[in-house]
């Protein structure tokens, strides 16, 4: 079930399912301990003896309040003639969630509404060894194992604090949990119980006869019992109301931190733009780490999450804060991979949240010989990554810290990293992480981090490691045009597999091999460039009322066609946005930029109501598929528009300058 609504400040992250269930807390970092793995966090209502739980049987509306980061759900019961409007945040500097409840009767008559939440905690992602107790000095009921501490409290009409708990056996001896004691509108009241264990609070409003009353529910986060009963009385001694506008304008501040000319982008774009930087800020820990996404229902497909920092995935998402104006961030990137870099000069497959080494499925073993593990491609994307930030930004001094660190290193293994015959790559793993090769999209990508090592190396007066580096970047262009470009097809290949007489070309078309001119390998005009665009997007195209681009041909990742001509595979938002880029990159003249306009659009119009982008979604029905959010869906969004701004300025310009030039 696709994420939506994630709110979060680094270190806790929360997330919502599509009927607002609450189904994942990340927390103390972005990705890294879920402390639910998955299960619902209940939400249930009781009025005039009758109880539902939040789920299908309500009508519901998932949105955010505008540029923020606080979430504006409505919820309307017709069965309990009631209507809800909900607004989620967690603190931007406090680590404490909120959840503020506004209540309206739509019945006619006064009604007293009791409102429980539910908790169903693995904590450190496992049931076993939880204690779970009410606490009268807080009158809170609170969580523990070890050093991870949760508090849970609420306020309604008349009281500060829980008015109604049970704390209890679940998923044992046939134990549902304590949600079903709510059900009758009371709970048990018991004082503690340790091991696979639930909770349930709850507080109720006095709702006048079409009026409203306002209640609250808040979880604190900690190491301690110390440091619950601090931010319990933080929520209190500011009154809970405080942290909606707080985080609102925060919010709002972030999202907008310079003028930004849209040049009449339709709203719409505008609105995904702002809702992308705000949904990547969520991915990011405060380590550094950028996740690729945080959906924790994508373990039941393959048993593994994407909750890891893959350092290609990072390098794209922190250019493309760079081209937004969000400096800091980048830099915990590229300090992430400062400190987690191989003295050899390589970066591995992917890494925990706390710069750990994740899990993997890269051998290091190959036809009897060591082999390195890894996505060459993921080393050099964070050079080239890093160069386009040195270029906006201009930070001598942080940069002077990484060079000798990572820059060259990085830069000195892409050298090493070749075959010394033919000059291309050794092989490697692809972006997709499905074959083992020499793939286009990694060796556009060497030469665009080669390229940026030369560039850093001239800026610091390295002369002989600028030459260096040029020199490679050019072999390895050259010997990219002679193994793998293919005359006969008159476009690159996808992949070449080293063989006894050279390279055996796989011309399979991809969307990948957009690589080719992204990170600068050939200008987007060259015919070569020209001619595999094309072929993308005339072969990759879904030939459906959706539309989109698929990955490659005969895409087998959450396949739901075999009708390979009309749907080689299903759309993927970045896949499809690749062609946006390759038009605005391509265009000549202001009104060439229509078909990246509507490509855009054709994004826009495909996010959740929430402005949440999947992975990619469903060839006939547009529903999302795989992973939601994706943090690489957003962060292209961001590029593109980023791209198309600055090359509509650029040619308006020329446009203006070569009419009022005056013939001599």
């Amino acid at each position: 079930m696709p994420r939506d609504l994630p709110v979060g400040n680094g270190k806790i992250l929360i997330n919502f399912d599509k009927s607002y269930g609450l189904r994942d807390i990340y927390y103390p970092h972005v990705g890294q301990e879920n402390q639910t793995i998955g299960h619902l966090c209940r939400f249930g209502v009781w009025v005039d003896g009758q109880f539902a739980w939040v789920g299908d049987e309500w009508h519901l509306e998932r949105k955010y309040m505008k540029e923020t980061l606080v979430t504006d759900v409505l919820l309307r019961n017709e069965t309990l003639g009631l209507e809800l409007v909900c607004h989620d945040l967690v603190d931007y500097i406090f680590d404490i969630y909120l959840r503020e409840i506004h209540v309206k009767d739509l019945s006619g008559k006064e009604r007293n509404v009791r409102l429980f939440f539910h908790h169903d905690f693995y904590i450190s992602e496992n049931e076993v060894g939880d204690t779970a107790f009410y606490d009268p000095r807080t009158e809170a009921v609170i969580h523990y194992k070890k050093n991870r501490w949760f508090l849970a409290n609420c306020s309604g009409t008349d009281k500060w604090g829980v008015e109604r708990w049970a704390v209890g056996k679940k998923a044992m001896d046939g134990m549902e949990g304590t949600w079903r004691d709510a059900e009758d509108g009371e709970l048990g009241g018991n004082a503690i119980v340790q091991g696979s264990v639930d909770s349930t609070v709850g507080t109720s409003v006095r709702v006048p006869a079409h009026g409203q009353a306002v209640a609250h529910y808040w979880i604190a986060f900690g190491e301690c019992y110390e440091d619950l009963v601090a931010l319990d009385k933080t929520v209190k001694d500011s009154g809970p109301a405080y942290f909606v506008p707080r985080n609102q304008n925060y919010w709002r501040l972030w999202v907008n931190p310079e003028y930004l000319d849209f040049q009449s982008l339709p709203p719409k774009i505008i609105d995904l733009y702002k809702r992308s930087l705000l949904v990547i800020r969520t991915q990011v820990d405060r380590g550094g780490a950028i996740i690729a996404a945080n959906d924790h229902d994508i373990v039941q497909f393959a048993r593994d999450t994407y909750s890891y920092m893959w350092p290609r995935d990072g390098a794209l998402v922190a250019s493309a804060l760079t081209r937004a104006g969000y400096r800091d961030i980048a830099h915990g990137f590229y300090r992430f991979c400062a400190a987690v870099i191989k003295k050899e000069g390589y970066l591995l497959h992917k890494y925990n949240p706390d710069k750990t080494l994740a899990s993997s499925w890269h051998p290091w073993l190959r036809d009897g010989r060591l082999d390195l593990p890894i996505q060459e491609d993921e080393t050099a994307l964070v050079l080239w990554s890093m160069w386009q930030h040195f270029r906006k930004h201009r930070d001598v001094e942080y940069i002077r810290e990484s060079f000798e660190s990572l820059v060259q290193r990085a830069a000195d293994f892409l050298c090493r990293f070749r075959n010394p015959e033919t000059k291309l790559p050794f092989p490697s793993h692809d972006l997709w992480e499905e074959r083992y090769g020499v793939h286009l999209f990694t060796v556009a990508s060497v030469i665009g981090g080669l390229k940026a090592a030369a560039s850093f190396a001239h800026a610091f007066g390295e002369s002989e490691l600028h030459a260096k580096y040029e020199q490679t970047a050019h072999e390895v262009k050259e010997a990219m045009l002679k193994y793998m470009w293919n005359e006969q097809e008159q476009r690159f290949c996808r992949m070449a597999t080293p063989t006894e007489n050279g390279y055996e070309q796989d011309m399979t078309i991809d969307a990948a091999m957009y690589a080719v001119f992204a990170f600068g390998a050939l200008p987007p005009q060259d015919p070569k460039v020209q001619a595999t665009m094309e072929a993308i997007r005339r072969r990759l195209w879904v030939k459906t009322d959706v539309g989109g681009v698929a990955r490659y041909e005969n895409d087998y990742y959450h396949q739901v066609s075999q009708d390979i001509e009309n749907v080689p595979g299903n759309p993927w938002f970045i896949c499809t946005m690749w062609l946006a880029q390759y038009d605005i990159a391509s265009a000549k003249s202001p009104e060439s930029l229509k078909s990246a306009l509507e490509i855009m659009e054709w994004v826009a119009d495909r996010a959740l109501p929430s402005g949440v982008l999947a992975e990619q979604v469903h060839p006939y029905t547009n529903e999302p598929l795989s992973v939601s959010p994706l943090t690489w869906s957003h962060a292209t969004f961001v590029m593109c528009v980023s791209e198309y701004l600055e090359k509509r300025r650029q040619l308006m310009a020329e446009a203006v300058f070569a009419h009022t030039i005056m013939p001599v």
